[in-house]
């Protein structure tokens, strides 16, 4: 097999996350985005130490997974639901074995409870965040999502199956106000090459529960804009308009933020409030949360509240203990816990998400939670941490990449019985599982819960008991 040539093959096996395995020229080559049981024309991308790595061209033979009609008409253009063509029986199940696969080959016995799906298919997304730009170089105006393996070009999305239809209309919206304006050059899109340009973001927040909405526009500063006429005239029509939409849901805030960073992460250099406040409200499990622009928030409502609810079974806890929620975000699974606990400590390193989170316990009247601002290998491996009382269980919801090596050494260290681990992406589960089998614990269940129909993503809860 030789880099650069094209290939053709069967694939035979799935893994996490998305990706197909084919066996050519007596290797096995894996291809990102291939499915079991397709027959695809690929390209030798990477080989080395015998790892070989494939980039798909075609489907030359579809799978019998394939077997759904996609709900979008943007299905295949954007990079976002990739498993749009397969039912949802079949999501579940191609998600639930690749988990299982992951773990059995850290602890080949455990019990696998199989997988929850989400209350909802479509328009279960509370959160979206599109982006401004053209089609094409030099192409349409538009305002929606990255075009598949395209960093510049943006999907013009008119109906987006993700999110419910409040978010279609408020977007549609927006972009035909601006494309007047564009059109007649006298305002322009942020261009990530020469870092010029007005218009950059479109945030949309709706919570399921409450039909609250909080939207925010983000532009650069006025000074990095080409052509720009009245920036105050067309913010003043701009929040008209969007006040004026008949919406199912009601929008309780509207903001305007200056993001001047280089990158395309969405942030706030500073910010003003058009229109009412800066936060909404969501209930889940029977609690009511306050979540601001950037609030760390699970991005399905409820499916959320399955989730949590296998964590709180997992976490069965007899009344008096501490209780450390490790990466706790806005503090959701510590005030979930708090009725069982003596004290439960929350650790994250998202400072707006800690005061959201003391905010939040104030606003449940839970006074038995401590919420602590850092990185949770800095807290608990420093003096902060000797001064804390030792932990009778443990809870971690780790970013995507997993707990840090030296963290997750000073989480074995207090040796407690029980520790729940509640992981976004299985491959970095998988990992860290392994320290924790040197250390003696044993996985007793496991289980998933699809946050994410329609995608590749998948949330797993794990309970580990030590022998």
């Amino acid at each position: 097999m030789k880099k650069g040539q094209i290939y053709e093959g069967l694939v035979t096996e799935y893994r996490f996350p998305n990706k197909g395995v084919v066996l050519c020229d007596g290797k096995e080559v894996v291809v990102k985005g291939a499915l079991p049981g397709q027959k695809i024309r690929f390209t030798a991308s990477k080989i080395r130490a015998g790892v070989c790595e494939g980039r798909l061209l075609d489907v030359l033979e579809r799978s019998p997974l394939e077997d759904s009609q996609p709900a979008c008409c943007h299905f295949g253009e954007c990079g976002g639901c990739t498993y749009q063509n397969l039912s949802y029986e079949s999501q579940l199940k191609l998600k639930s074995e690749a988990v299982k696969d992951l773990i059995s080959s850290v602890y080949p016995e455990f019990v696998f409870e199989g997988i929850k799906g989400s209350p909802v298919r479509h328009g279960y997304r509370n959160k979206m965040e599109f982006t401004f730009g053209d089609e094409c170089k030099d192409g349409p105006f538009a305002l929606g999502l990255h075009r598949k393996e395209s960093f510049h070009d943006i999907v013009n999305v008119r109906d987006c199956s993700i999110v419910h239809e409040d978010f279609n209309i408020i977007r549609n919206a927006v972009r035909d106000f601006f494309n007047e304006y564009y059109v007649r050059g006298e305002i322009d899109f942020y261009k990530k090459t020469t870092h010029r340009g007005y218009l950059r973001h479109l945030l949309i927040r709706k919570a399921v529960n409450t039909g609250e909405i909080l939207i925010a526009l983000v532009t650069a500063s006025p000074s990095g804009s080409d052509r720009l006429s009245d920036e105050q005239t067309i913010i003043d029509a701009f929040r008209n308009m969007v006040l004026s939409l008949n919406l199912e849901g009601h929008i309780e805030g509207l903001i305007h933020i200056y993001n001047d960073a280089l990158s395309d992460v969405v942030k706030a250099d500073s910010s003003e409030i058009l229109f009412g406040r800066d936060y909404i409200y969501e209930t889940i499990c029977g609690l009511k949360f306050k979540i601001s622009t950037f609030s760390f928030f699970q991005t399905n409502s409820l499916g959320a509240e399955v989730l949590y609810r296998k964590a709180l079974e997992y976490a069965s806890f007899d009344k008096g203990g501490v209780i450390y929620d490790l990466y706790s975000g806005t503090g959701t699974i510590a005030q979930l816990m708090s009725p069982v606990a003596e004290r439960v400590i929350g650790v994250e390193i998202v400072e707006e998400a800690v005061e959201a989170a003391k905010e939040n316990a104030a606003l449940n009247n839970i006074d038995n939670v401590e919420f602590i601002a850092g990185d949770v290998l800095k807290v608990i491996c420093g003096d902060e941490g000797e001064n804390l009382p030792a932990p009778d269980l443990i809870i971690l919801d780790p970013p995507r990449e997993g707990v840090h090596p030296k963290a997750l050494g000073r989480i074995l260290s207090y040796g407690v019985d029980k520790i729940v681990y509640i992981s976004c992406k299985p491959t970095s589960l998988a990992e860290d599982l392994r320290a924790f089998k040197n250390e003696g614990y044993i996985i007793e269940k496991a289980s998933c819960v699809d946050m994410f129909p329609d995608t590749v993503h998948i949330e797993t809860v794990v309970l580990m008991t030590k022998e």
